[in-house]
């Protein structure tokens, strides 16, 4: 049964109405969602219109890590917008921790992502005259958290990936793997309930990559739920759940992960 807030509350949840789930229905997780799509679509105007997504349905809860694959131009990346709200969809809707962020003001979805969702690039996208505990601490700088506090949240972050000892070290000074962990916690510094990853692995060796796929996991394994977007099908087999895109039209499959690293599927 797919599931869907209470308008107007965020911790009342009712069977979503028949007319909330007019898109092709993807599998939903265990356990109560964190972010759910009802039959989100993307139309351009022209003629003929242009659809890049069809309905599509998808419910995502916490912990999970889910790989959406497929060639480019499948409609990989306007999923993530508009699962990740920098998008509107032209038909659905999206619902962040039990709200429809889809009737918000940009302003109110902008608070939204800063305080649930957190992105990670292909490009890491740091400053480089700032060292690591500063580069993570601007993840929170429209939190209104007090200076210090940003640094102290900082530093636990990127001991949380393993840069402990690297907090002091500027871009420059780090290799790409650093670099990629360090974006890594700045998307986690604001404790968000979902992670997007769009491509982590794409500018790195294969294996720095392997080893960054192996962070999302044990990310995911803390009770952030993580979405990888990937093209490359050796990273989308190390994920339990895997959303494929073909021509805009998503199907979801859960297979027995082909990891040799003895992860299980969820």
């Amino acid at each position: 049964m797919t599931l869907a807030p209470t308008l107007g509350t965020s911790s009342e949840w009712r069977p979503a109405p028949r007319s909330a789930r007019a898109g092709k229905a993807l599998d939903a997780s265990p356990g109560t969602p964190v972010l759910e799509a009802h039959g989100i679509s993307r139309t351009y105007p022209g003629t003929p219109p242009l659809t890049v997504l069809h309905p599509t349905d998808l419910a995502i809860a916490a912990g999970d890590q889910l790989a959406v694959v497929g060639p480019s131009g499948s409609g990989k990346s306007t999923l993530l917008s508009l699962l990740g709200t920098l998008d509107a969809p032209t038909s659905g809707q999206v619902f962040v921790d039990g709200r429809d962020v889809t009737t918000m003001s940009e302003r109110e979805r902008s608070a939204v992502r800063a305080g649930h969702l957190g992105f990670v690039f292909q490009q890491f996208h740091l400053l480089p005259t700032l060292d690591a505990v500063e580069n993570v601490a601007t993840g929170l700088l429209y939190s209104g958290v007090r200076h210090a506090v940003r640094r102290g949240r900082a530093v636990e972050a990127l001991e949380s990936v393993g840069l402990g000892h690297r907090l002091g070290h500027r871009p420059g000074q780090l290799s790409g793997g650093e670099q990629q962990r360090v974006a890594i916690a700045r998307a986690l510094v604001a404790r968000p309930s979902v992670l997007f990853a769009d491509e982590p692995t794409g500018a790195l060796d294969s294996a720095t990559g392997e080893a960054i796929v192996a962070l999302l996991a044990e990310v995911a394994e803390r009770g952030t739920a993580v979405v990888v977007v990937t093209h490359d099908p050796s990273v989308a087999a190390r994920f339990a759940r895997r959303v494929h895109l073909r021509d805009g039209v998503a199907t979801e499959e859960r297979p027995a992960l082909t990891s040799t690293s003895g992860a299980q599927p969820r």
